[in-house]
């Protein structure tokens, strides 16, 4: 049976065109999206991602309006999974995106949006060997490092070329340099490491999104009794690395178990995965 999205505020049958050719977002990747996972009829770590999204939006000069909230976006996300009889485990897409109009004659800075859902899909800790994903680097472009790196951002195309790269050579992920031959983070992904059982992740500043898991791990990890630094990653020191892990919101928390001729353990990726659980119960 089709299924049905929400479009500000409406709801509408699967297949229903409701964007014009004039759109930003198709025309200049205008816009921002969250992707969240539901389980139980809660979304999880909501706050972390309501904030990231307003954050988002305040910086890209939307004009929000009153009603345009966090509570309103939960309840719309909420009735469209009951309606799509998939709240117990669903995977939430929330596209916000500019008015029509063209590159320079932009007058209405009112967001829109458009959110789907998915049934949540089973997605297997280790889908490579060696105990985790296989990786690398994708070697064909870079992200640039400015204010807007960390923006989940509509226009995705590099993230994209670097998955079609992974897919391509059997890799279960990439990680994405920036402009300055360091590691950003991964095609749909934030990256850490362990090396001497201290945990690092790139800073924002070195190109990668925002991640909801990344700012989650970041404020629990302390109080959890583990080291946790913000530093730059580079190529060496991923090779160099103990163990690398990958964070998103829908995919948890994902081993690395190797980089091409370097393999790693997982000791600390389990330990990180067990604490992640116990806070999405």
């Amino acid at each position: 049976m089709p299924g049905y999205f929400v479009h500000n505020g409406q709801l509408f049958r699967e297949g229903k065109a409701v964007i014009s050719p004039d759109n930003r977002s198709f025309r200049y990747g205008d816009g921002l999206f969250e992707t969240m996972r539901i389980i139980n009829g809660n979304i999880l770590l909501k706050e972390l991602h309501f904030e990231r999204l307003l954050r988002g939006m305040r910086l890209l000069q939307f004009n929000i309006p009153e009603f345009f909230t966090a509570a309103q976006l939960e309840e719309d996300i909420l009735s469209l999974c009951k309606k799509n009889r998939i709240a117990d485990k669903a995977v939430i897409r929330l596209v916000v995106f500019r008015s029509d109009g063209g590159l320079y004659d932009l007058e209405d800075m009112r967001p829109n949006y458009i959110i789907q859902s998915m049934a949540l899909q089973q997605y297997p800790v280790a889908p490579a060997g060696n105990g985790g994903l296989v990786i690398d680097i994708y070697p064909d472009a870079s992200k640039a490092c400015n204010i807007f790196s960390e923006v989940k951002s509509n226009n995705f195309l590099i993230y994209v070329m670097a998955a079609m790269y992974a897919r391509q050579n059997g890799l279960g992920d990439c990680l994405v340099l920036n402009q300055y031959g360091r590691i950003a983070d991964a095609t749909i992904a934030n990256v850490f490491w362990v090396k001497n059982k201290v945990i690092y992740t790139p800073p924002l500043s070195e190109g990668g999104v925002a991640g909801v898991i990344r700012r989650f791990l970041l404020q629990q990890l302390p109080a959890a009794g583990y080291t946790v630094n913000e530093q730059p990653l580079t190529p060496d020191d991923v090779l160099n690395a103990d163990e690398i892990f990958l964070t998103n919101a829908v995919k948890g928390i994902r081993a690395v178990g190797q980089c091409r001729n370097r393999s790693y353990s997982s000791s600390v990726t389990k330990e990180m995965r067990s604490l992640l659980m116990d806070k999405w119960k």
